[in-house]
């Protein structure tokens, strides 16, 4: 089958999730992106696998089952995530002896798997359907925004003044989306103004 590659943009907070993070996969070649919804402590342990500086004074599980590997003379060779079923993501951790070439192929939840691929330095891949059914395709200065609360998007664009208000009634749809009520209140402050200057 023929795999595509994909590299980790990113980890951002979750807006639609509470407590929950979004992993940000990226096909090089495309720009399609990958959203994963993972749990808190599979975000640390990627964040801290990709940080090959800092190490926890006790072993997270990953790395316990890194070691496991190793020891057991395995090598992981890569991660390949092959299905998404009404939104959760199927992958596979595809293992190898180092002794007699033999393979393993471990079925596991994509966090744990991206996890453990960090720690190898080993590739990701998934399949062209799975890019189709849940890939999307955002500019980078967009998944910026996404990684910044609404309320500080909103302070970064110069200020409500210098906005239409075509752009004014899309920030105050996504404000309300996102509960923050603050900054939808003072969205729609700037547009009666507006209405009642055309009045």
């Amino acid at each position: 089958m023929d795999y595509k590659q994909l590299i980790i943009r990113g980890i951002s907070y979750s807006q639609t999730q509470s407590g929950a993070y979004a992993l940000l996969l990226e096909h090089e070649e495309t720009h399609i992106k990958l959203p994963v919804v993972i749990g808190n402590f599979e975000a640390q342990s990627i964040s801290l696998g990709l940080e090959k500086d800092i190490h926890p004074p006790r072993p997270l599980t990953h790395d316990l089952f890194t070691k496991f590997i190793v020891s057991a003379n395995y090598e992981l060779i890569s991660v390949i995530i092959y299905q998404i079923v009404d939104g959760v993501f199927f992958s596979n951790i595809n293992l190898k002896n180092k002794v007699n070439d033999e393979e393993l192929i471990l079925d596991a939840r994509t966090s744990d798997a991206v996890a453990m691929a960090v720690r190898f330095d080993a590739p990701i891949f998934t399949t062209q359907q799975v890019l189709n059914e849940a890939g999307i395709l955002l500019e980078l200065d967009d998944v910026a925004k996404e990684e910044q609360p609404f309320s500080e998007t909103i302070q970064s664009e110069d200020n409500l003044i210098s906005l239409s208000m075509e752009e004014l009634q899309k920030l105050l749809d996504e404000a309300v989306k996102e509960e923050d009520y603050d900054t939808a209140l003072e969205i729609q402050e700037e547009i009666k103004r507006r209405k009642k200057k055309i009045d």
